[in-house]
């Protein structure tokens, strides 16, 4: 996802057939996603802003459509249940490490 809007704000400044290296791997990176998400993106969208839109379905997959697959019932404001679990067993291997 940051990849995508990292690729959006070079393109601000890059055409997409520059020979600049760092903006070749972030297009080579991100065209499989750009590919993939091609069906479901509308076709009004101004290319440049692709990338956004792709970043975008990403966020919705990640804290909507995954919390309902893992089978969190619950979600409230601002709730990250992923990152919680990530931090609770981070915290119970640095406290094995320090102990």
């Amino acid at each position: 996802m940051w990849t995508l809007i990292r690729r959006l704000g070079m393109s601000l400044f890059l055409r997409e057939d520059t020979s600049f290296f760092f903006a070749r791997f972030f297009i080579r990176v991100t065209n499989p996603a750009l590919y993939l998400f091609d069906a479901v993106t509308p076709k009004f969208l101004i290319r440049p802003l692709i990338p956004l839109y792709v970043a975008w379905l990403f966020f919705l997959i990640r804290f909507h459509l995954m919390l309902w697959v893992l089978g969190y019932t619950v979600m409230g404001l601002l709730s990250f249940p992923l990152e919680n679990e990530f931090a609770s067993a981070l915290d119970y291997f640095v406290g094995l490490l320090v102990n």
